[in-house]
């Protein structure tokens, strides 16, 4: 290899990783309106927001599967209103899945341990956990498990299948 083709693999190399660590103000934004969409759809979910000790906010997760599924997507991590982190979910799914959606998520964690558990930056959703789907005041009968209370919402597709669980989180400081 030239010397140049290595500087040039290099410096891509630098582009990528150092892209990948920054802070995103994009997905900020699109976190924030997420958080205003899930407001309008059920108001007495700001209860949640406004007691919660922090929470993460996955504007858009994309999902699919015929038999064996896959879902991803980026958040932001907020404490008292503001982004301290971003985050990355995946998941992979075995078993009756058919169809592709996209949705919304946003995760509360009801306390300080269960957010420090999350930025451990390995946080895991159990194979048996499920979401609220927000509508109009869904989220006055929900409650947290083990510390988190999970919310969904619809953006589009459809799916044959509703669990969230098997999800994996990494987190990112910001």
């Amino acid at each position: 290899m030239t010397g140049k083709f290595v500087a040039s693999l290099v410096a891509a190399y630098l582009v990528v990783v150092g892209t990948a660590f920054a802070w995103d103000a994009a997905l900020e934004k699109k976190s924030e309106a997420a958080i205003a969409e899930f407001k309008r759809a059920d108001p007495s979910i700001d209860a949640f927001f406004k007691e919660a000790y922090g929470y993460a906010v996955f504007p858009e997760i994309t999902k699919g599967a015929v038999g064996i599924g896959g879902a991803g997507g980026d958040g932001v991590v907020f404490q008292g209103g503001a982004g301290i982190g971003s985050s990355s979910m995946s998941q992979v799914t075995v078993g009756l899945q058919l169809g592709g959606q996209t949705y919304r998520q946003v995760i509360f964690f009801k306390d300080k341990e269960a957010l420090d558990s999350f930025k451990l930056g390995n946080f895991e959703l159990a194979a048996g956990a499920s979401a609220v789907a927000v509508k109009s005041g869904a989220s006055k009968t929900a409650s947290y498990n083990n510390g988190v209370a999970i919310f969904t919402m619809a953006k589009g597709g459809l799916m044959f299948e509703a669990a969230v669980g098997g999800q994996k989180f990494t987190y990112q400081p910001r």
